[in-house]
């Protein structure tokens, strides 16, 4: 059996987080997809699939159900954080300064919620 994230998966502040989470890959999503359809819609779709296929075939165990492909915790705290700056950073690239603002103020909100989970996940796992 894998361990299980010291906060539970079911624990409120664990779901908070995850919810923030998933809504700012949405936007980081989005964005690079707008900002690569500025080159080539078939690179923009490529790369929008590749940043949805690394998280969901990489992932630390213990800290989802399934990995396919097991990673250490630093991995997969690296996966979130480029696909968190390049969403940032694509955002203020395609989007219009409001938009790029809100997608700013959902990652920080996201990346303090998620310290517990990157704490946990850079202890070794």
């Amino acid at each position: 059996m894998t361990p299980v994230h010291k906060l539970g998966a079911a624990s409120p502040t664990r779901r908070r987080a995850a919810l923030l989470r998933f809504a700012t890959e949405l936007g980081a999503w989005a964005a690079i997809g707008t900002a690569f359809a500025q080159l080539s819609l078939p690179l923009a779709i490529a790369v929008v699939l590749a940043a949805i296929a690394v998280p969901t075939v990489y992932a630390t165990p213990g800290d989802k159900p399934h990995a396919l492909i097991p990673v250490p915790g630093w991995a997969t705290v690296a996966i979130l954080a480029v696909t968190m700056v390049g969403g940032v950073a694509a955002a203020w690239i395609a989007w219009p300064w409001w938009a790029a603002t809100a997608l700013s103020a959902l990652t920080a909100a996201s990346l303090v919620a998620e310290l517990p989970r990157w704490r946990w996940l850079l202890t070794g796992v």
